[in-house]
């Protein structure tokens, strides 16, 4: 039963952070209909970050989420420039896979260069040199911590779809764009919002990933892409919330893999998505898949 009770806690601690991990990439596809490949570079920019705050400067991880944020908008304003200009040509979806495979490349030769190809860890006692104890299994508080996280910033992404104008607006656009441009509504500048939301969930993601995955290295991020696009498809491709549930099942299976069949763990939870997928095309929470 203890093993039970590990796997079901740890998958839940698990699957709650790969929510956070996955939801930017969601959120941009949901507005803009564009696949982000850069998106796992994104967020070792975020852990990268975190590791120059406390390495260097050394300054508690934590700070790395209000720093995530800061670079989302110096680095997502000037690339979202090029974004409306794919939207316009004959093949933006093609368009946008060359960007943002180009801007992954990129990134990936910028941290190699500067930190080498070596694995880089963080303090273990940054959030708490202890454990948190619930159903008898003990976990570290940094997964509490990142877990925490994680649902401030999905209940954060809630509130601004349903309480503010730009979320109503941002949904209306996930709905089907052509007719929020007519009623009015400032596409471009929504999505931009958007896109720099997504960038910032994504370096928000990063600055846990040394915790959660033990060490960050530069050739991770197309495995977090991956990872990002398993999550959300088993959720709900273009639904954002529906990320978390997406996750769940993500971190659940993975978690219960690794307990009892560890040497099928990296295998079986992208069996669950085909099987999911096979089932339920459009997600556990989709309706339909928008095509336009």
């Amino acid at each position: 039963m203890s093993l039970l009770e590990y796997a079901l806690v740890g998958g839940i601690l698990y699957g709650v952070f790969f929510a956070l991990v996955a939801l930017g990439l969601n959120l941009i596809f949901g507005v803009m209909r564009m696949i982000n490949l850069a998106h796992g570079q994104f967020v070792l920019l975020g852990g990268y970050g975190a590791y120059l705050l406390s390495h260097d400067l050394h300054l508690n991880p934590i700070y790395g989420v209000p720093l995530a944020v800061l670079g989302a908008v110096v680095v997502g304003i000037p690339l979202y420039t090029v974004v409306p200009r794919l939207q316009k040509s004959s093949d933006p979806e093609m368009l946008s896979f060359i960007l943002f495979f180009g801007v992954a490349l990129m990134i990936d030769a910028v941290l190699t260069a500067v930190f080498g190809a070596d694995q880089r860890s963080l303090p273990q006692d940054a959030f708490g040199a202890g454990n948190i104890t619930v159903l008898g299994q003990a976990f570290p508080d940094s997964w509490w911590v990142a877990a925490g996280v994680s649902v401030l910033a999905a209940l954060g992404l809630y509130l601004y779809f349903t309480r503010t104008r730009l979320g109503f607006a941002t949904r209306a656009i996930m709905a089907n764009r052509e007719e929020a441009l007519a009623t009015g509504i400032d596409v471009q500048r929504v999505s931009a919002i958007a896109f720099i939301m997504g960038i910032a969930l994504a370096g928000i993601a990063g600055v846990f990933v040394p915790y959660l995955l033990g060490s960050i290295s530069p050739d991770i991020g197309n495995e977090l892409t991956t990872t990002s696009f398993a999550v959300i498809i088993i959720g709900s491709l273009g639904n954002p919330l529906g990320t978390i549930v997406g996750g769940l099942v993500f971190g659940i299976g993975t978690l219960f893999m690794q307990t009892y069949f560890p040497s099928w763990s990296n295998l079986v939870p992208y069996a669950l998505l085909i099987v999911i997928v096979l089932i339920k095309p459009a997600g556990l929470l989709g309706r339909t898949v928008r095509t336009a």
